[in-house]
């Protein structure tokens, strides 16, 4: 059995082409026979706070001498943790926002990257990723194009920012799904999910065979 954790981060809800291309794969997976659990965590304002003064105080404080609000912080952070190591695949649905991941993504990001449980650093000072043997698919949508020469494309810090911070706890064994020109015109849109679609079929049955 292998467990998906499915995130998604997008402020249009069930209109999002990242959301809803995500759930299309992890469907595809489950018929690929990746048998198991799916935890589905939507990132929003309101549910996902970002990491904040107080949070990084509660967490060096030792657990017998924590406030209930402390405590509430930590285990919060802790919860986010242990769904990311219970998973054996992670499938995250992120759009662009500004050339970047929308807020709650680098929010949840700032949760789950912690000293000692999910990353540390050698004698040397080079941090090594505690989050071994898990897949992640990662589906990125964008308005533009991006990549190559162009110098729209030196803007991307999307997928770049995503790929180091993933590495960075572990997660190296990333497939990226691209879904562009969401903001090109009606044609251009319809094209870049057809093209995801056909990521999805080529690279995830792929790997899932």
């Amino acid at each position: 059995m292998r467990n998906i954790l499915f995130i998604t981060s997008s402020l249009m809800g069930e209109r999002s082409k990242s959301s809803q291309v995500a759930a299309e794969l992890v469907t595809t997976l489950r018929r690929a026979g990746v048998t198991g659990s799916v935890k589905e965590r939507a990132l929003t304002p309101e549910n996902m706070p970002h990491l904040s003064l107080e949070t990084l105080g509660a967490l060096g404080v030792p657990a017998d001498q924590r406030s209930a609000v402390q405590q509430s912080k930590v285990t919060f952070a802790d919860s986010l943790i242990e769904e990311l190591e219970g998973a054996d695949v992670v499938v995250l649905a992120a759009p662009m926002y500004n050339f970047t991941i929308p807020t709650t993504l680098k929010a949840w990001l700032d949760h789950v990257a912690r000293a000692g449980r999910t990353f540390r650093y050698n004698e040397k000072g080079q941090p090594i990723g505690l989050l071994k043997n898990k897949k992640v698919y990662a589906v990125v949508s964008r308005g533009g194009y991006y990549g190559g020469d162009d110098p729209v494309g030196a803007g991307e810090f999307q997928e770049t920012y995503l790929r180091h911070m993933l590495r960075f706890i572990g997660l190296e064994d990333v497939t990226f799904i691209h879904i562009e020109g969401q903001a090109v015109g009606l044609e251009a849109a319809e094209k870049g999910v057809a093209l995801a679609r056909s990521e999805i079929k080529e690279t995830v049955l792929a790997v899932a065979a």
